[in-house]
């Protein structure tokens, strides 16, 4: 939403039309439903939600913009469910590799199609040489990387090599000193204490699947694979002498109604977004290495001063970049 070319080349959205479009077009992504209906959609199978209005918004918004035409490089995750591969579409390889260059809007649609929500997505992409369309079957983002930071980092660290290899030099470690990290959750539910050893060792498999209104087995591998890719950006960073260029802001206190992915009443969305901006208010944290719990940063900012920190290094590198002016 923020790196689609709008009108006059600017960006389609602003960050503060955000919050306005989900609570506008929430409750028709996530249409709820009565009991009625939730027993049908599990008798007859399928994902939760057909996806239809959230496809047709989002085709309309994007229309052919393609990977390559966004106003700022983007890495877009995703899992490709016929390769058993994760995917990361993005914008450095789009512009290099036209099988590559899909549309924005299959990317956006690939990326949210969250497994028992909304449908996997299917499409083709056309090949440079013209030979045989590049199909890509995929589901949500979430599945191959749930916090993409690392992904991010490792998309970047590739094509910076590719480019110090072009100008017969390196990358190497002293790259990561000017790579400024604002990695934001979308919230979690507040689990912690939730389970014990002897808790599991009484389940049967499907109460690994589904327990006291959880999804344990995939709470588990969820909450692990977001807090591991904390912790090796933590280390990285830290190795490196330069902690603050990254920010997580995350909250791991979500319950109730504010804990679920498709609730769409206006209650709940106020909520969320009461949630965000307390957010801000709170003193930036970062996660123990030894421990994996999230502890204040002693002396340390609100994670709204520490955001207004990072726009004005990055308003400063962009005035940096600009070509004098005569």
């Amino acid at each position: 939403m923020l790196a689609a070319p709008g009108k006059d080349n600017r960006p389609l959205f602003a960050a503060k039309d955000i919050s306005k479009f989900y609570r506008e077009n929430g409750p028709k992504i996530f249409p709820q439903k009565g009991l009625v209906q939730e027993a049908w959609n599990k008798l007859r199978g399928g994902p939760k939600y057909d996806g239809k209005f959230l496809h047709d918004k989002i085709g309309s918004l994007l229309g052919d913009t393609k990977a390559a035409d966004t106003l700022s490089n983007l890495v877009v995750p995703a899992f490709d469910v016929k390769r058993m591969q994760p995917i990361l579409l993005n914008s450095f390889e789009a512009e290099r590799e036209a099988h590559k260059n899909a549309r924005l809007a299959d990317v956006c649609i690939a990326t949210s199609a969250a497994p028992t929500y909304l449908p996997a997505h299917s499409f083709d992409t056309r090949r440079s040489d013209g030979g045989r369309p590049h199909e890509f079957q995929l589901v949500d983002g979430g599945v191959a990387a749930n916090n993409p930071t690392m992904a991010a980092m490792s998309l970047l660290t590739k094509e910076m090599h590719r480019m110090g290899r072009q100008d017969d030099g390196g990358v190497g470690a002293s790259v990561y000193r000017n790579i400024l990290v604002i990695s934001i959750g979308t919230g979690i539910a507040k689990q912690a204490e939730r389970y014990t050893a002897a808790d599991c060792n009484k389940w049967n498999m499907l109460n690994w699947l589904a327990y006291d209104g959880f999804n344990p087995l995939i709470d588990f591998f969820y909450n692990a694979s977001v807090d591991m890719v904390d912790i090796h950006a933590e280390v990285l960073f830290e190795l490196l002498g330069c902690e603050d260029n990254y920010l997580r802001i995350q909250t791991d206190t979500l319950e109730g109604d504010t804990a679920l992915v498709d609730c769409t009443t206006e209650k709940n969305m106020k909520e969320l977004i009461k949630i965000g901006n307390d957010l801000l208010k709170q003193k930036v944290a970062r996660v123990n290495i030894d421990t994996g719990v999230y502890e204040t940063v002693a002396g340390g900012l609100t994670n709204e001063a520490a955001l207004k920190e990072f726009s004005g290094k990055l308003s400063a590198e962009r005035k940096l970049r600009q070509p004098a002016r005569e």
